[in-house]
């Protein structure tokens, strides 16, 4: 079975490259090497060193490999999608130094504000904004590819243009860009991760592991919470705790023999200091018990 189990700064309650309400990058990964994790995200561009020598100093010191960066922004704009690929050629120089991070997380932006929840773009798309939200997709993924030889993946996500099962199938038809699947935010957004996953797996090369409280959710709808206030009372929780039938999603990954990376990326934030380590050491457990009555299947 050739599956490693990696994590995100997301799962430590960092957003941010820079805030007083988030861990230090030192302490992160002394916890992310602590838990047992065997990779990791880079997570917000100047959160972590961007230095090479200096990142991959760090890393190795805790058996950490860098599997994946990540880039997030408005889709829908021509303007963003040219400060994105500007962000990505710095990445992206620094991640193909890596040869164990061959992935870039894509990730629509919000349309609603992540504090206010106030809707800040079109919540549906018409056919011309469909057009050239496709358009600037494939952008990021020729230059990921032609100049690094980096994937792109995209990454569906609540509250964005592309969140619900429709709407990720529709990407699917329209491109031939690959998934990042999230199995808490396609719970989030009324989707079966499981017979998805079943489904579209030849697309799925890559998954985030987490799950979602669908009672928080509820009260998110009936007091009309910001999602980052939904995530604050989390909204997203430990893989053993939520909506998603991981026992189910196992199997799946066993039946398909699924080989590469699943990263635990449980948003938190804020998150108080001490919160994140019980979590991601519990987390690393349970899913390391999942693989392990599997094994045979693979064999």
């Amino acid at each position: 079975m050739r599956i490693k189990i990696g994590t995100a700064p997301d799962s430590w309650g960092v957003w941010f490259p820079q805030n007083e309400k988030q861990i230090d990058w030192k302490t992160c990964l002394d916890e992310m090497e602590q838990a047992g994790y065997e990779g990791i995200e880079l997570g917000p561009w100047g959160y972590l060193p961007n230095d090479y020598k200096l990142l991959k100093h760090e890393l190795d010191s805790r058996n950490l490999e860098l599997v994946a960066t990540t880039l997030v922004g408005d889709l829908m704009s021509v303007e963003k999608t040219d400060d994105l690929i500007e962000q990505l050629h710095k990445m992206a120089k620094l991640q193909v130094q890596f040869e164990t991070a061959p992935y870039v997380v894509l990730i629509d932006d919000c349309y609603t504000d992540l504090f206010t929840g106030e809707i800040v773009r079109p919540v549906e798309l018409d056919e011309q904004q469909w057009k050239q939200f496709i358009e600037n997709i494939n952008r990021i993924r020729n230059v990921a590819k032609e100049d690094y030889q980096l994937e792109v993946v995209f990454h569906p996500h609540a509250q964005s243009h592309i969140e619900t099962e429709e709407q990720i199938e529709r990407l699917l038809n329209d491109t031939d860009i690959n998934l990042c699947l999230d199995t808490g935010h396609h719970a989030h957004s009324n989707g079966d991760p499981v017979t998805f996953m079943k489904k579209h797996h030849e697309r799925i090369p890559y998954l985030h592991i987490k799950s979602c409280d669908l009672e928080v959710k509820k009260m998110m709808e009936a007091n009309n919470w910001s999602f980052a206030e939904a995530v604050k009372r989390d909204v997203m929780c430990e893989p053993e705790l939520g909506v998603v039938d991981m026992e189910a999603f196992f199997n799946v990954l066993a039946d398909i023999h699924y080989e590469g990376w699943l990263v635990v990326e449980q948003d938190m934030y804020p998150a108080p200091f001490d919160k994140p380590f019980p979590i991601a050491k519990r987390t690393k457990g349970y899913l390391d018990r999942l693989l392990t009555e599997r094994v045979h299947i693979y064999k």
